[in-house]
């Protein structure tokens, strides 16, 4: 097996300098595809100077779905795997990455164990049933494909700015494409808030505008106006504004706040929904991917084979 490991970036030099460390450690044979957005903290001379890195992509974009599809588009590998900037792989991740796929697997993730104060949280499969569709999610800082597979799929949908991770989950139930669990295949996260990375300089993508938009684009696209489509995102609505509610209870959150992100939600959700539709008209085919490699072969690309 030829793994390729494509790790995108965003102003998170040491964080990533640590993550090339242990791919270092406990990778050494793989191919390090470094992905660099914008970054305007030295991450590019860190990254030359690296001793993991084999090859570093410089995007004038602030997308972190276009840095994975750039990445893509440059491995060699038969299998390309994708492990966040601020995510530590374990010293099993890569035999249970090499089990998984010995055992006929077509993509396969494992935990993302979180330090928080007081300790760690891990995460464990995520399966929803959504129509008659079995969905299996993955964390999009770790997770490994078989070649043929994330070629199928076109890679990920660079309209989105979050939730892109799930939407390939969606596309891969579509297409019957298993997502399988491997309980050793371990990254460890610190835990950070990237929101101001992935709304670039959008003053109005606010976190709840964002989440919304791909809630409701991500939907729309692969399923359609559906009745039971549009119960789901008013479900989340619902459960999200009664948290809120409750902080404003509290004297935790404003109330001027809460009207805004309400009014974020409801303008996002509706753009998102008209977005799908759109993108599902544009790829009729079972990836509905309109803004996949593909698509976007002539993007600007620095390339430096270090």
């Amino acid at each position: 097996m030829d793994l390729s490991v494509v790790v995108p970036t965003l102003n998170a030099r040491d964080r990533l300098a640590a993550a090339l460390d242990d791919l270092g450690t406990h990778v050494p044979d793989a191919e390090v595809i470094v992905v660099n957005g914008p970054s305007a903290d030295g991450t590019s001379g860190m990254v030359r100077e690296h001793a993991v890195p084999d090859v570093l992509l410089e995007l004038s974009e602030r997308n972190l779905n276009a840095s994975r599809n750039a990445g893509i588009a440059v491995a060699s590998g038969n299998v390309v795997a994708f492990v966040g900037q601020d995510s530590r792989v374990r010293e099993d991740w890569f035999p249970a990455l090499c089990e998984a796929f010995e055992d006929g697997a077509a993509v396969v993730t494992g935990p993302v164990h979180r330090r928080v104060a007081g300790g760690v949280t891990t995460e464990s499969l995520e399966q929803a049933t959504i129509v008659d569709r079995e969905v299996s999610y993955f964390d999009g800082g770790n997770v490994a494909f078989r070649r043929d597979v994330v070629d199928a799929i076109d890679g990920f949908d660079e309209y989105l700015h979050t939730g892109a991770a799930r939407d390939a989950a969606h596309r891969l139930a579509a297409m019957g494409r298993d997502v399988s669990w491997h309980p050793d295949m371990v990254v460890l996260r610190e835990e950070t808030d990237d929101v101001k990375h992935r709304i670039g300089g959008d003053q109005d993508a606010t976190a709840w505008g964002l989440k919304y938009r791909s809630l409701t684009y991500r939907l729309t696209k692969n399923y359609g106006l559906r009745f039971t489509v549009g119960l789901r995102a008013i479900r989340h609505a619902l459960s999200d504004a009664a948290a809120v509610a409750f902080d404003v209870a509290r004297g935790e959150e404003v109330p001027s706040a809460w009207i805004g992100n309400g009014r974020a939600v409801i303008t996002n959700a509706i753009g998102g929904a008209q977005d799908g539709l759109a993108a599902r008209v544009a790829d009729r085919s079972p990836r509905r991917n309109p803004n996949g490699v593909s698509s976007r072969m002539n993007r600007a690309v620095a390339r430096y084979d270090l």
